[in-house]
């Protein structure tokens, strides 16, 4: 119970750190492309992975077209980016953000207040076709 407690209290102090909770519990981050282990605050799914950004933005980018997205606005910038887009009649922004040169960080929400199922859906295809793409 303190050990819960211990660990609450260090997220929470992270988070008003930081802004944003880019980490993950308990060593997600173990294996080629990243993880089981993701945190879900505010509607927002976030998952670190062990890839370039470069990689994972072209996992996004294909994932996003093999579910069927239209309207799809793609917004590249140094280090940092967002794919806005219709799937499935949903809005999903993906955002991803450069960590070091082989750790991204993954943002993924579904809607305006957030679908935990349809962002975990969006994260398990990224994860596979990085899977199966290295």
């Amino acid at each position: 119970m303190k050990t819960k407690l211990y660990l609450a209290a260090c997220l929470i102090g992270l988070f008003c750190l930081k802004g944003c909770v880019p980490l993950l519990i308990g060593g997600a981050a173990a294996g080629a492309a990243g993880s089981g282990t993701y945190l879900y605050i505010n509607g927002e799914l976030l998952v670190e992975y062990n890839v370039s950004f470069d990689t994972l933005r072209n996992a996004c980018e294909t994932v996003v077209a093999e579910m069927g997205g239209r309207e799809v606005v793609p917004v590249w910038k140094i280090g940092e980016g967002s794919i806005n887009a219709l799937i499935k009649g949903e809005s999903v922004k993906i955002r991803l953000e450069y960590k070091s040169r082989e750790t991204t960080l993954l943002a993924i929400r579904i809607g305006y207040f957030g679908n935990k199922t349809s962002a975990q859906l969006i994260k398990d295809n990224i994860t596979e076709y990085l899977l199966n793409n290295q």
